[in-house]
């Protein structure tokens, strides 16, 4: 169960969930869409395309040579001292290649999108069908959608528990913007919800679905819009893997020189560890992500090398001090109001 927390406009969280429906098209798994705000067949339709074999080549090939421009450029500023200094690694991950990878300029062809069979739920038909019904004091909106699960748990094969003839797959559950007022939750406009309950029954039921089921599941939940951090809190806890994505936009970083490369930062508060009482912890701390013009990268953050001809004396003091907020796992830490120590 990965639960993402949505930035502020849902922009970059949105991506992150195609991403995720996009892999499980091309690894030819099962696909079921749920839904309160947009209908699960066009967001079905906007998945990305991906990138296979040469044509990855060429692409990734156009990317490239427009950031080894950039470099170049970069490369004029620096001191000729740091120049023959490794490069640090912008990757996370030290493996060349896991997954695919995605060209968000264009969509996913319907002949690829046609291969697979997927499901969904959109919110506004299924309560057409049956307005009132509620289970074990949970949401309305809940209750059906667990239903609906449930049912295509068990009739298209993925029980675990149940020994299946055909061939088994995966099947990969997104939801999208949970816990949010389109879902008849009230936890985002009440500090003191009336169904303060209904999102963690929620999540208890599904993560009993998902252990004993071949299934995988996302979710995308506005956790800025949820003043109780208790609530936060019990959904961290009955989720597998937390990720926040904040993004720069409206905020005081888009100015920031510092974050001049970067789209908004990723934030790891939890990984699953299997078969341990406790959550593993993230080595790497401070991972941002930016948009280019045909990728979603998600890269290591590390201080520009060089600042002086572009940042006045009192932007450098800020950021210097937003330096700090940063944590060991940078490039480079600014120690020291006036000037950056490398």
């Amino acid at each position: 169960l990965v639960f993402t927390e949505e930035d502020k406009y849902g922009l970059y969280s949105n991506l992150l969930f195609k991403y995720f429906l996009a892999e499980g098209v091309v690894c030819g798994h099962d696909l079921f869409v749920a839904s309160a705000k947009e209908h699960p067949d066009h967001i079905l339709k906007e998945l990305p395309a991906p990138l296979l074999d040469d044509t990855y080549r060429n692409e990734l090939g156009e990317e490239a040579t427009a950031v080894k421009s950039e470099d170049f450029q970069d490369s004029m500023k620096i001191a000729w001292r740091y120049q023959n200094l490794p490069k640090m690694e912008a990757s996370p991950t030290t493996s060349t290649k896991f997954g695919h990878y995605y060209n968000v300029s264009k969509t996913m062809s319907p002949e690829l999108f046609q291969s697979v069979k997927w499901h969904s739920f959109y919110l506004h038909e299924e309560l057409s069908l049956q307005p009132k019904m509620k289970i074990c004091n949970m949401n309305s909106a809940y209750a059906r959608l667990l239903q609906s699960i449930q049912r295509i748990i068990y009739q298209e094969g993925f029980d675990g528990s149940d020994p299946q003839k055909k061939q088994k797959n995966i099947l990969r559950i997104g939801i999208q913007s949970l816990g949010s007022v389109l879902w008849g939750d009230d936890i985002c406009s009440s500090d003191t919800p009336e169904d303060i309950n209904s999102l963690t029954k929620f999540l208890y039921v599904l993560r009993g679905l998902l252990r004993k089921s071949l299934s995988a599941c996302i979710i995308t939940v506005p956790a800025h819009l949820i003043q109780n951090k208790a609530i936060m809190e019990r959904v961290t806890n009955l989720s597998d893997m937390v990720v926040g994505l904040e993004s720069f936009i409206g905020s005081e970083r888009e100015t920031n020189p510092l974050y001049k490369d970067y789209h908004g930062l990723v934030h790891v508060h939890q990984i699953p560890r299997l078969n341990s009482l406790i959550c593993d912890v993230s080595d790497t701390k401070d991972l941002a992500f930016r948009l280019k013009r045909k990728l979603f990268t998600i890269e290591r953050l590390h201080l520009p090398p060089d600042l002086s001809d572009t940042v006045s004396r009192a932007s450098k003091q800020d950021l210097a001090e937003s330096a700090k907020l940063l944590s060991s796992g940078c490039g480079a830490m600014a120690i020291g109001k006036k000037h950056l120590d490398f």
